[in-house]
């Protein structure tokens, strides 16, 4: 039997001004309608070029034949008590990620994957225990942004899901310039946060191609413990990491964040708060001590008490560092910190349709 292969249509969405540029040379269109495509995307957004009304019949034919527009909704949500949705996206090869709505008073934050699973291997993360089975391409990520149904809700993005963002710095930069071109969403970038463990070439390159907010997953200042729960410790030191981000500004508007996972007896004393406080590079980096969630394989860690996570919060800001107790989100539907995985879709489906708190 002969196989028919369907032609594999590339999507606009993801693409740069310059690419649009590109698109419409290829196909002999005006170099505007570039502008044209990019405000039918990234303001309007829209998912059919035939919705693209002054754009001509005959170039939406064109661009149809060789292209689509690639925005795609959800496959399923789950909502959360206190308000916190969860979202499945299909990722190809018959896997999903996940994003999650995080509502909070004036601030509605999405927080986004940018890989399939993750290789940066954290012992005590969802994510990463699920291997590593891709990056996501930039029409990926920015389409979770573009097709949540809070979409233009949303006053803040949060790189802090699925992957390592700087494990894939090129299609994570690229998203980065369409959420703050002026031919994009034109947001600032102080709405924008990512996220590492601290790869220290792609993180010196975000600091000083971008303005952004960055945090830093440390969760462990003293080395042979962190390099115990995260292997990145090995190829780039978390001390190390903190000194080179001490040389850049982070006195004004922009911020850098330390993330901190509190473990019960592991990492929550004052030695530990100590060890914290010397390889901070100045007073005007915060600290987020965040509560461990449990996720299935690791059952010896807890998270720390109220008592002991005040106690570390308290030495800290008394010592000149602002500190701070996160509140827990989604932690009832598997959408709070860590606890991130995605699911081969069939199986997703299955399991969704099981469940209370899911829509579809």
């Amino acid at each position: 039997m002969q196989v028919i292969k369907t032609k594999q249509l590339k999507p606009l969405a993801g693409m740069t001004l310059q690419e649009l540029q590109e698109v419409s040379s290829q196909l002999g269109m005006p170099k505007f309608v570039a502008k044209q495509l990019a405000d039918w995307i990234y303001v309007k957004r829209v998912s059919s070029f035939d919705d693209m009304l002054n754009i001509s019949k005959a170039n939406r034919q064109k661009l149809a034949e060789r292209f689509k527009v690639g925005l795609y909704g959800p496959e399923s949500a789950q909502r959360s008590a206190d308000g916190t949705v969860k979202y499945l996206f299909a990722a190809g090869d018959d896997k999903s990620i996940e994003s999650v709505y995080i509502p909070d008073e004036d601030r509605a934050t999405l927080c986004i994957s940018s890989q399939k699973g993750c290789r940066m291997n954290c012992y005590f993360c969802m994510t990463g225990r699920q291997g590593y089975h891709g990056n996501l391409t930039a029409n990926q990520i920015v389409n979770q942004i573009l097709s949540v149904p809070e979409s233009s809700q949303l006053t803040n993005v949060v790189f802090m899901g699925m992957g390592e963002p700087l494990d894939n710095p090129d299609e994570v930069l690229k998203v980065i310039e369409i959420l703050t071109a002026p031919w994009g969403l034109a947001w600032s970038p102080k709405r924008i946060t990512v996220s590492t463990v601290g790869v220290k070439p792609a993180l010196k390159q975000l600091v000083e191609t971008t303005q952004v907010h960055i945090a830093v997953s440390v969760h462990n200042a003293i080395a042979q413990e962190r390099g115990s729960m995260m292997p990145i410790e090995k190829v780039y030191p978390i001390k190390e990491v903190l000194e080179m981000l001490g040389e850049y500004d982070f006195a004004h508007q922009r911020r850098l964040s330390l993330e901190y996972i509190m473990w019960q007896w592991f990492n929550d004393d004052i030695k530990h708060a100590e060890a914290l406080r010397e390889i901070i590079p100045n007073e005007h980096v915060r600290v987020n001590l965040i509560r461990y969630h449990m996720i299935p394989g690791v059952p010896k860690l807890r998270t720390s008490s109220d008592e002991r996570m005040a106690q570390f919060r308290d030495y800290l800001n008394g010592h000149g560092i602002t500190c701070t107790i996160r509140r827990s989100r989604g932690e009832d539907i598997s959408a709070a910190c860590g606890m991130l995985a995605g699911k081969v879709k069939d199986l997703a489906k299955k399991d969704n349709s099981k469940s209370n708190n899911t829509t579809k």
